[in-house]
């Protein structure tokens, strides 16, 4: 008996290569494309609503945010603003969402009675501009600025991440640099090399320290441009020296860290003992790599 498939939600007319959701408003935000390249496949940020219509969770388009010939790789959430890693640089959005004036009587419904349930299908939606209105409610998406983060000889934004007070943001790519900027000017007030290669992801932690990990096979934590630490695989968790391996991504918590290999596996260690937590050795979906 095959393995059952999940629900489809929603299916972008793009590849989709970065998701995430607001808090505030319960928007999901996907974005993707396939770039520059002639081939008839669009570029955008589309915000999804999400509903429950009959107990299943449903997702209608809200508004679709044209990013030209530039598809959005990575992105990052603060409040209203979003950062897009775009080919080699980074681009601030600002959005905000609301309901119309004359919807306040239903919204104020739907509050006593439940989730509200569609009937039939959505009405299309009306757009003017950079603003999209939706059943009731309007959704406004802005370009604030936008500057350069990779500086390689193929250029390429991998990851952005905001600090704890969305006061900063920091970016990594293909240059193995790391460059900390202001919100929402973009001004540089930090660069520093961290990895010969490749940066994989970054995470800023609430005490200014950075965690970066990288092609080059090494997970780095930074007080600014200084090294604080590493955490050296072969030496600290179990013997895979024959083994191929790189860290993927930090995660924000820190209490745990994934293993995925290529054969299909995943474990969970916690973090701080590396003692085994989960294993599952017939996981087809899965991904090479360390998620720290």
């Amino acid at each position: 008996m095959g393995r059952r498939r999940a629900p489809e939600l929603y299916r972008a007319p793009f590849p989709l290569y970065a998701l995430q959701v607001d808090p505030s408003t319960g928007l999901l935000i996907a974005a993707g494309g396939g770039g520059a390249a002639k081939t008839g496949i669009k570029n955008g940020v589309h915000f999804l609503q999400l509903e429950l219509i009959n107990g299943r969770l449903s997702a209608s388009l809200l508004h679709s945010h044209d990013t030209e010939t530039r598809a959005t790789m990575n992105l990052a959430l603060a409040g209203d603003i979003l950062a897009a890693g775009q080919d080699a640089h980074c681009q601030l959005l600002r959005f905000q969402a609301h309901q119309q004036q004359g919807n306040k009587a239903e919204k104020a419904g739907s509050k006593e009675q439940g989730p509200r349930q569609r009937k039939g299908a959505a009405p299309a939606e009306k757009k003017c501009g950079a603003e999209t209105q939706h059943e009731g409610l309007e959704l406004r998406v802005e370009n604030l600025q936008a500057v350069q983060t990779d500086f390689s000889s193929d250029p390429l934004q991998k990851v952005v991440c905001f600090n704890h007070d969305n006061t900063l943001l920091a970016t990594g790519g293909t240059d193995g640099y790391v460059r900390v900027w202001k919100v929402p000017s973009l001004e540089k007030v930090l660069e520093f090399k961290a990895h010969e290669g490749e940066i994989e992801d970054l995470a800023l932690g609430p005490d200014g320290k950075l965690v970066t990990v990288g092609r080059d096979l090494k997970a780095s934590v930074w007080q600014k441009d200084q090294l604080v630490t590493q955490l050296h695989w072969q030496e600290n968790g179990p013997t895979f020296s024959s083994t191929p391996y790189r860290y993927q991504a930090c995660s924000e918590s820190g209490t745990f860290l994934g293993l995925g290999t290529v054969t299909g596996s995943v474990a969970i260690y916690i973090a701080f003992s590396l003692q085994g937590v989960f294993l599952c050795g017939s996981c087809s979906c899965c991904v090479s790599g360390l998620l720290l």
